[in-house]
């Protein structure tokens, strides 16, 4: 079951997208550049926390993030719980951290948004068959039995349909925090009311790293 929206998922572009994009083209020789530690709030209070894939913005004018996970990990719990969530990133080729701070929404099979579903097929097209694969295994988290044929499903290409397992995980980004280490300069973008348009709504401010 698919939480309830956080926030309108589909926005004008954002003044730190342009500087994650570049801090992504200068790390993409890096390949665990695109793994991000994404925390959540499980129902009692506590942290919970896990490395996931950047999987993209949700479309070319969005300064939406995308991950995928499973329809039946705690995720999904959690995020029904208490949308709220942070991104810590690390790019080491440039020595440089963002954390985002925002709302997540899932999209499941049940969403009825259109472009949602549409990012979340494309996200299942741009899968490994490995990949799409481990959305066949059985219940995450459970005792493992004895079997272990039940890993090794036939996965499924890019040209089948999405298995209802597959979800679609967006943050709609708040906040962001910027640090250039080698370069001692740490920016904050956070996002008002002010306009209308992401762009003016975003105030960018200059603070001690």
């Amino acid at each position: 079951m698919a939480a309830p929206a956080a926030a309108a998922p589909l926005r004008a572009t954002a003044p730190w997208r342009e500087v994650l994009k570049r801090a992504l083209h200068a790390n993409r020789g890096v390949r665990h550049s695109r793994y991000v530690q994404l925390a959540t709030v499980r129902p009692d209070g506590r942290p919970a926390n896990r490395t996931v894939v950047y999987r993209g913005f949700l479309g070319e004018d969005s300064d939406v993030l995308t991950f995928v996970t499973d329809s039946r990990s705690r995720k999904i719990e959690e995020i029904a719980h208490c949308p709220w969530a942070e991104v810590a990133w690390y790019f080491p080729q440039t020595r440089e951290q963002f954390r985002l701070l925002g709302k997540l929404m899932v999209v499941d099979a049940a969403t009825e948004d259109a472009a949602l579903q549409k990012g979340r097929l494309i996200a299942w097209k741009n899968m490994s068959d490995p990949g799409r694969q481990q959305f066949l295994w059985p219940h995450p988290g459970q005792q493992r039995g004895e079997d272990d044929s039940v890993f090794k499903p036939e996965p499924p290409t890019g040209a089948d349909p999405v298995v209802d397992t597959f979800c679609l995980v967006c943050l709609a980004v708040e906040e962001v925090d910027h640090i250039q280490l080698a370069k001692n300069l740490r920016h904050r973008y956070v996002r008002g009311s002010g306009g209308e348009a992401a762009a003016e709504a975003w105030q960018k401010q200059n603070v001690n790293p």
